[in-house]
This record gives C-alpha cells, sequence and structure tokens, in this order.
C-alpha cells in the first residue's frame, strides 16, 4: 500500500519577490523561486491575497475580492511582448532600496507606465484578438463593475464611494450609463490591467504546477468597505439606507489590546446570503480555485460567530457577539463545488462552538510554533499535541520573523523552548523550531521564507494594529543559494515530506 505523502511548502508573498522595478512580480524571478521550491523538496507556495490594495497597502484591505493587483504584472515581460521599453521602464522612479517597497513611488509611476503599455497594445491590436474578447466576456460578473467603481473613484480623486455624487453613489441608471460612456477610455485600461494580470499569473501558476508545486492561496472572510463588491453589491451587508454600515468587524479586546481590534469592514447580512443559497460566495470561492490550488479561509471562527462593533465607534470594546452560517456555508460549498482544499485559520481564542464546526468541515486548522513556547504551559501549538490533519508553521506573515521572536522571547521561555527542542546554542534555536515544525505528525507544515534565511525581525511582514511599516520587505536577489535548497530538501526527505 502507497504510504500517504506528507508534505512542506513555503511562505513567500508575491511583493516580496526580488524583481526589478520596485516590487515583486509575476516575472522571471517568481519562476526562480518556483525552481527553488522543486529543488529543495517543497510541494506548496503559499502566497498572500493577490487583491489591488489603497491605503495601508495591505492585501487583506482590497478595492476588490475578484480583481487582481496590477502591482504584480511583470514590466519585463511586457517588454518581451513588446508594449514597453527597457528605456521608458527605467524612466520611472521605483523607488531605489531593493529591500523595501516604496509604495508612494510605485503608486505614482506603475499606472503611467502600464498606461503607455495599454495604448502600445491598442495600437498592436491586442484588445480586437479573441482570447482579450473572451477574457472580458467570462468575468464581466465582476470585471464591469470593478473597471466602473476605479475609473469613478479616480475621477473624484480617488475618495470613498461615499463621498461621489449622490446618483453614481446609489448607481441610478441614468448615473452608471454617462459614467460608463464618459470614463470609457480609463475603464477599458482597468480591464487591461486585470487581463495581464490574469494571463501573466495563469502562466506562472501552471509553471508551479507543472513541477509539482501547489498554489496556496488566501481569501480574507471580509472585504473592505470601500471596495466595488460593497458599492456594486450592498443587499450583501448590514448596511443603512444611505448606503452606511449599521455595524462593522473587529475582535474584543484580549491581552494583545486592551480595546481590542476595530477592522472596520462591513458586516454581511447572512439572513440575505441564506436566502440566495449563499450565490455570492459560491461564486467568490469558485473564482479563487482558479488562481489556486489550496485556501486559507483567513479568520474562519468569523463564520462561526463575528464581533459585531456598532458603526462609528472608536475602538472595538463596546461589541458582541452575533451568530454566522455556521457549517450551512460550507454544506453548500461541497455540493455546489465538490471537496476542495482548504486551510482554516482557526488562531485566536477558540470556543467549543468554533472548535466542533472546523471539525464537522474536516478542514484542517494551524498550528504555529511561535505560539508554544510559554513556559510551565503544555500548549495546544507544541507538536506532541498536534494530530495529523492539521498545518504547522513556525509563524505567520502577522508573527515576528522566528529570529526576531527569538531574539525579543522571555528568558524563562527561551529556557523551557532549549529544553524541548533538546538544542543549547542560541544561533542554532531558529532551524531546530523548523525542524520542531518538519519533524512533527502534521500533514502539512508551511515555512515562512525569511524562517529559512535566519532573518530579524527587520524582515517583519506586517505587525498587526499598526501603520506605514508594513507589507514592505523583500527578499535579497542572492538568496536563493542552492546550499540552502540542499539543506532544506535533507530535512524534507529525513523527514518523509519528499
Amino acid at each position: 500500500m502507497k504510504k500517504n505523502v506528507r508534505k512542506q511548502g513555503i511562505l513567500l508573498p508575491i511583493s516580496s519577490i526580488p524583481s526589478a522595478y520596485g516590487i515583486g512580480t509575476f516575472g522571471k524571478e517568481s519562476y526562480r523561486f518556483v525552481d527553488f521550491l522543486e529543488k529543495s523538496g517543497n510541494h506548496l507556495w503559499q502566497i498572500l491575497p493577490l487583491g489591488p490594495t489603497g491605503y495601508g497597502d495591505s492585501p487583506y484591505q482590497s478595492f476588490s475580492t475578484f480583481a487582481g493587483n496590477p502591482y504584480y504584472i511583470d514590466l519585463e515581460l511586457l517588454i518581451e511582448d513588446g508594449y514597453l521599453t527597457k528605456e521608458i521602464c527605467d524612466s520611472y522612479d521605483f523607488g531605489d532600496n531593493e529591500h523595501y517597497v516604496d509604495y508612494e513611488k510605485i503608486y505614482l509611476s506603475r499606472f503611467k507606465v502600464l498606461k503607455i503599455a495599454f495604448d502600445n497594445a491598442r495600437e498592436q491590436g491586442l484588445t480586437e484578438t479573441g482570447d482579450y474578447q473572451k477574457f472580458l466576456t467570462e468575468n464581466a460578473y465582476w470585471l464591469d463593475d470593478y473597471a466602473l467603481y476605479m475609473a469613478v473613484k479616480n475621477s473624484f480623486g480617488g475618495v470613498c464611494f461615499m463621498e461621489w455624487d449622490e446618483d453614481i453613489r446609489l448607481r441610478k441608471a441614468a448615473a452608471l450609463r454617462k459614467y460608463r460612456k464618459k470614463l470609457a477610455e480609463e475603464i477599458a485600461f482597468y480591464c487591461f490591467q486585470q487581463y495581464l494580470f490574469a494571463k501573466q499569473w495563469k502562466e506562472l501558476k501552471a509553471y508551479a504546477n507543472k513541477k509539482g508545486i501547489g498554489i496556496v492561496g488566501d481569501i480574507p472572510i471580509y472585504v473592505a468597505f470601500d471596495s466595488a463588491d460593497t458599492w456594486a453589491n450592498p443587499k450583501l451587508f448590514q448596511l443603512d439606507k444611505e448606503g452606511r454600515p449599521i455595524g462593522v468587524a473587529g475582535c474584543p479586546p484580549d491581552c494583545f489590546s486592551e480595546t481590542g481590534q476595530l477592522w472596520g469592514n462591513p458586516l454581511y447580512d447572512w439572513s440575505y446570503h441564506k436566502k440566495t443559497g449563499y450565490a455570492w460566495w459560491m461564486q467568490r470561492i469558485a473564482y479563487c480555485y482558479q488562481l489556486y490550488d489550496v485556501l486559507r479561509i483567513d479568520h474562519f471562527r468569523g463564520f462561526d460567530e463575528y464581533w459585531f462593533v456598532p458603526y462609528g465607534d472608536p475602538t472595538a470594546e463596546n461589541g458582541h457577539w452575533e451568530k454566522g452560517p455556521g457549517y450551512e456555508l460550507f454544506d453548500v460549498m461541497k455540493k455546489k463545488l465538490g471537496r476542495k482544499k482548504v486551510i482554516a485559520e482557526d488562531l485566536g481564542f477558540l470556543t467549543p462552538s468554533v472548535i466542533r464546526l472546523v471539525k464537522k468541515t474536516g478542514y484542517p486548522g494551524m498550528k504555529i510554533l511561535q505560539f508554544a513556547f510559554d513556559a510551565g504551559n503544555d500548549s495546544e501549538y507544541l507538536p506532541h499535541n498536534y494530530d495529523k490533519n492539521c498545518v504547522v508553521y513556525t509563524g505567520t506573515h502577522d508573527n515576528d520573523t522566528t529570529v526576531g521572536f527569538l531574539q525579543n522571547m522571555p528568558e524563562k521561555d527561551k529556557k523551557f523552548a532549549k529544553k524541548y527542542l533538546g538544542h543549547k546554542n542560541d544561533k542554532k534555536l531558529c532551524f531546530e523550531i523548523i525542524r520542531a515544525a518538519l519533524s512533527s505528525c502534521a500533514d502539512t507544515a508551511i515555512i515562512p521564507m525569511q524562517d529559512y534565511l535566519e532573518l530579524d525581525s527587520s524582515a517583519r511582514i506586517n505587525t498587526p494594529s499598526t501603520l506605514g511599516c508594513n507589507w514592505k520587505w523583500r527578499m535579497d536577489k542572492n538568496a536563493l543559494d542552492p546550499k540552502l535548497a540542499k539543506k532544506i530538501y535533507k530535512m524534507a526527505k529525513l523527514y518523509a515530506r519528499v
């Protein structure tokens, strides 16, 4: 009988790839990373949400749950296609620090360069091709609203749709016709961006799949208020007659925050979703499986219960729990879409009902080793407490790097970690924590790339509840060392993950 192969993967955001022109893209360096994954015995590449980002640059606050981030379109591939020249790309300022993304410079330059590519591609007849027209038709159900939303948003100086003129804010038929005609050029430009994004991503994913690498995507449970989704589909959310949220999403006060976390996303009107047979959710999830092989569902506990914060409250303190759709949504999903690969982000304080929901779905939950080493506490995150149906991480995009974590660890916890791991050398502790993940009985282990590179806190991706320094880290262009690939492969083989 063939033994089930355990899997391992690496977490690395697209933005962190060391591509040219300021931010990671779907270009040659991403293909190099796929080759590295294959050589190092990895089966999975986990990324962060791919949606277009706005203020704060968070991939978890996107202008659309369907659209892709135009920043990830590779300009060098557009040079090869004949839509741009190297001279044009080099004439723009995308930032001069190859280890960090300068989002302001990217924002000010990227769209100008892509507009030149659009003009050239249209001149060369791309927009008249069958392939291009097919893309527009097949994606019209979300693309039409997204492209119009972005064009109108730009025409109003980038402000939230709540500040637009009333006729277009409320999507009056005459206003929709007027703006579609008036902004036709801009709308076409946004459609072009999405075509390029989909084409380049599809080719990169196909390359990865051919090498035996599956893509783990990430779906935020909530959408941003200032998004095409909220503007185009207000019935999906708990909004008043003016389109303002009645309540917003967040987390209650806990040991990490005395006032809780105020996310500000609009909350779903689950009774409406139930009436439609969760049609929008099925559409959303089905689309995700065109992009990814495995889906990590963020804030899974929100499907059981969610924290309702009255709109306008300055903190999340006065919120209360409301019931979510529970298992019913996932039952519909299994019937409509079949059995799909899902990772349930089940972190935080878990009530018995959340634990029952995760168990009923059969989806693996997450184990984070950085949460494990609390001296004197037999934590559920310690490897000896795992069952096979889970995914173990050293840390996530919301955690410090493991080296940074160890540097800031209380001494009594570090002493316990050394005892548990059977290793006294501080410099080797990071790799021993990786070893603990890979050697555990968890079916899947995913390690952030920064931990394999043994990088300190300067390589941290995100610090929750802060603005300004997140989502910026980029990997060094010389990081993909064949010796490191060999080292990772040996560990994968030792712990039966290849």
